[in-house]
Order: C-alpha cells, then sequence, then structure tokens
C-alpha cells in the first residue's frame, strides 16, 4: 500500500493512501457476505438469500457504505502502523464520505486523503537567563488581631439599649423601603429594596455608603428618610450609580459586650488552653501563608516569562480532552456541592462550558509542554520512592483507601511532584524579581486603562455592557467560626 506523508498545520499529518484494487474487491466480498448471513428477508431461510434478491433488497449503496468504512479504517490504521506515525485520537477524511462512496468501485484502486492529529511540534527558545518580577506577600502582624477581633464580634453577648440614640458598633433591626430614581426625576419601588426585622451591624462598609450612617443618632420608633447613590460598580446593573431614598424604621437597638481575650475564650474558639499559645499558632499560620504566597507568585511568574518563549503547535485532539478535563473538574465540584448535575447540565449549557474553557485548556497545555521541554532538556526526572511516599501519605488522611484510583492517583502525584521540581530548577537558574504586594496589579490596572482609552478613541461607537444579578444589599460575610492553625 503506498502512502504519501504530508505535514500540516495544528500539528496534524495528511495521509495519502493507495488502496490495491485486491483490496478494495475483498472488503467488498467480505462486508457483502457477512451482512447476507445476518440479512433476515421473508421467504428466505437465514443465510440463504441469493446475492442478487438481497442487493435488491437491501441496496448496494448501503453494502458499499459498510465495506467502504471498514476499508478506510483499516487502511488509515495500516497506513499509520506502517509509516510508524504516532497518531493521536482518530483520523479526519479530508473529501466526505458521499464523495468517497461515489468513487468507490470494488475491485478498482481507491485513492484516500485523511488526516491524524500527531504530538504537539514544540519549540522552547530559550528557558535560561529570564527575568521576571513577582509581588511579595509580607506577615501583617494585625491580621492575629483582625481574626480575634472578628471572633469577639461572632461571639458578643447583645445587649438591649433604651436610654441612648444608634451608634457606630451597635446593632440594628430595622424595617425598610427603598426607592430608585426614575428617568423622569421621580422615585420608584425597586425588587430587593424592602426589608422588615432586618437585622445589621452599624459600621462603616457593612451596607451602602450613607444607610448605615443614617442610622446613626436614630433613637428607638425613629422614621428617617436617608438617601444614598449606588456604586458605579454595584452588581446589579439597573441600580448601579442611581440615587436612592431609604425610609427606615428603627424597631430595636442592642450593643455587643464583647467577651475578654483570655485563655478561656481561647479554649472555646480552638484546640489550644491559652491565649499565648493560640496567638502564637496564627502567627505562625499567618507567617506560613506568607511565604507560601509568595512562592506560588514567583512560580507563576518564572512560568509566565517561560511561556512567552514557547512556539508550539496544539492538536485538537488534546485540546478537546484538556477541554472535557476541566468542564469533568467543574462538573464534580457543582456535585460536591449538593448541586444535581443532571439536571442543571443540559447539552446547551454542557456545551457552553466547553467554549469558556477553550482558553484555559490551550493554556495549561502550553505551560505543561514548555515544563516538559525544560525537564527533557536538563534531564529532570522524579525518582520513584518520591511518588511512592506521596501517595502513601495523600491515603493515609483518606477514610477509605480502597474506594480511591490508584493510577489515577499516582498519575496526579506524578505529575505534582515532577511540576514542583522543573519549577525549582527554574527559579535556581533564572531571576525574578520580589516588588510590593498589589505593585503588579497597579501596573495592570494602568495598562488596561490606556488599552481601554486607545480603544475608545478609534472606535466609532461604544456598547454598554452591563451585568445583570438578582442581587440586595447584603451585610459583610462573617468570620470563620472556629480559629487555629
Amino acid at each position: 500500500m503506498k502512502v504519501t506523508q504530508e505535514q500540516l498545520p495544528d500539528s496534524q499529518v495528511g495521509l495519502q493512501i493507495e488502496i490495491p484494487a485486491t483490496t478494495t474487491q475483498q472488503t467488498y466480498d467480505k462486508v457483502l457476505r457477512k451482512l447476507m448471513q445476518s440479512a433476515n428477508i421473508p421467504g428466505f431461510r437465514r443465510g440463504k438469500v441469493p446475492k442478487q434478491i438481497f442487493l435488491q433488497r437491501v441496496g448496494s449503496t448501503q453494502v458499499k457504505a459498510a465495506a467502504l468504512e471498514e476499508l478506510v479504517q483499516a487502511a488509515v490504521d495500516d497506513a499509520i502502523a506502517q509509516e510508524k506515525i504516532e497518531a493521536l485520537g482518530n483520523y479526519k477524511l479530508v473529501s466526505t464520505f458521499e464523495e468517497l462512496i461515489s468513487q468507490y468501485q470494488p475491485g478498482q484502486p481507491l485513492t484516500v486523503n485523511a488526516s491524524v492529529d500527531v504530538p504537539p511540534r514544540v519549540t522552547l527558545e530559550t528557558y535560561t537567563g529570564l527575568t521576571s518580577k513577582a509581588e511579595e506577600v509580607l506577615y501583617d502582624a494585625d491580621q492575629v488581631d483582625e481574626i480575634l477581633e472578628q471572633q469577639r464580634s461572632s461571639r458578643a453577648t447583645l445587649v438591649p439599649i433604651e436610654d441612648r440614640p444608634a451608634a457606630m458598633g451597635d446593632v440594628a433591626i430595622v424595617d425598610f423601603v427603598g426607592q430608585i430614581e426614575q428617568e423622569e426625576g421621580d422615585f420608584a419601588p425597586f425588587e430587593g429594596g424592602k426589608a422588615e426585622d432586618f437585622q445589621l451591624d452599624i459600621k462603616p462598609g457593612s451596607f451602602i455608603e450613607g444607610f448605615v450612617e443614617g442610622i446613626v443618632g436614630m433613637a428607638l420608633d425613629d422614621v428617617k428618610e436617608v438617601t444614598v447613590t449606588f456604586p458605579s460598580d454595584y452588581p446589579q446593573a439597573d441600580l448601579a450609580g442611581k440615587p436612592a431614598k431609604f425610609e427606615i424604621t428603627l424597631k430595636d437597638l442592642k450593643e455587643k459586650e464583647l467577651p475578654e481575650l483570655d485563655d478561656e475564650f481561647a479554649q472555646e474558639v480552638s484546640e489550644f488552653e491559652t491565649m499565648e499559645a493560640l496567638k502564637e499558632s496564627l502567627e505562625e499560620r499567618y507567617k506560613t501563608e506568607a511565604k507560601d504566597k509568595t512562592e506560588a507568585n514567583q512560580r507563576e511568574s518564572i512560568l509566565n516569562a517561560l511561556v512567552e518563549h514557547l512556539d508550539a503547535e496544539i492538536p485538537e485532539t488534546l485540546v478537546r480532552r484538556e477541554v472535557n478535563h476541566l468542564v469533568s473538574q467543574a462538573a464534580v465540584q457543582l456535585s460536591q456541592q449538593g448541586i444535581d448535575v443532571n439536571k442543571l447540565l443540559t447539552p446547551e449549557i454542557i456545551e457552553n462550558m466547553r467554549e469558556r474553557s477553550r482558553p484555559d485548556a490551550v493554556d495549561r497545555l502550553r505551560r505543561t509542554l514548555a515544563l516538559g521541554e525544560v525537564a527533557k532538556h536538563e534531564s529532570i526526572a522524579l525518582e520513584a520512592d518520591a511518588v511512592t511516599q506521596r501517595m502513601e501519605d495523600m491515603l493515609a488522611e483518606v477514610k477509605d483507601p480502597q474506594a480511591v484510583d490508584q493510577e489515577r492517583l499516582k498519575e496526579v502525584v506524578t505529575e505534582e511532584l515532577l511540576q514542583d521540581k522543573i519549577l525549582t530548577w527554574l527559579l535556581e537558574n533564572n531571576t525574578v524579581e520580589l516588588v510590593p504586594e498589589g505593585s503588579l496589579a497597579s501596573e495592570e490596572d494602568e495598562e488596561a486603562v490606556v488599552a481601554s482609552s486607545t480603544s475608545d478613541s478609534e472606535s466609532e461607537s461604544t456598547t454598554d455592557k452591563t451585568i445583570e444579578v438578582e442581587a440586595s444589599p447584603v451585610e459583610a460575610d462573617e468570620a470563620e467560626d472556629k480559629v487555629g492553625a
């Protein structure tokens, strides 16, 4: 069988396969016999139907289609084996199947043109001498005081107030009715703008700016109208940036009586016996978190710098696999949250998830390929003992180790440890400058503003973008229930 190869874009190989006349006839005869033996035609015993009658009943085109399907599959498989091609996934015909049926004549040569995906064609220009910047996350001693104050606040005793007006730090129970300004200038009620017996902390940031401040000074049973303006970035687009007014009734008022930060408190909120031990544990925890975040920033930074020097053709087969993996991960996470994914994930939603996951899938593949090139050039490999030990450590933390897919676990652990080893090598052999936390984000924001301004100036018109989110003002999240190491 004569096979001609052609290198195609996106890491594909084109195959022109010339199938001999004897093969086209033999395959047709074999498929015809198989179909005739299994045919159930009234008036004839199974396997005893005359050829001409069978073809009249079934149709010669259907027989040719069945023979051609087997012929093409065998031809492509043989061509891949003959040419020693490392194919990924199935083949793809250049011409349509219908066109091949019209060309196929048993006993005559047949030329089939197909393409197959092959491993990515990768070139890494350089992986040493790289320079990048990463934000350094420093330990903030105030974090310990903040988490302890949150715990104190969440365990405070609420004491009724009757002899003074509301003040910052109190807890208020209010009824409110809100109205939003319309285009005509009048005010009208809006969804989510009304509540009864609503409890909120009287502190800055717990509600729309001006709302909480308006409660300060109110006495029990007072009714007051407060004027506010919704933030321009408010998630409910039809309210963002608009003036509003709220009629507020103060129904109850309480002040927080905070517990003492003593050993008894430490025992209540953690496994530690003393406040000193709890503070030391929290300090160590936040120091470790700061160090880990800095290291993660360094690794992300050098990896981004590395990928900039990667030239890779990634076959569609690998992209689809990675997309499906990401969608599967998302489905598992939803399921773990108690969501019935079988009802939620319709075919349309799944396809939409695939579309949105595609850029991430390509990015992940590019990173993996870049790291793989470094490992190949520097002969970076893992010791089997390291993988085994890591697996044993992970299984020791699982309630039912027998339920774990050992092969999948080994695959994940190997990938994790190898990536860690490659990134460590990259950090040791390149330069990552540590800069203050938040500085790189500020640079990105400035670049985005410049890009946006340039785009706006070049555009003849702009289109408003809104985010439709069903939302209403809510209190800030409460603190964690337990703290500790």
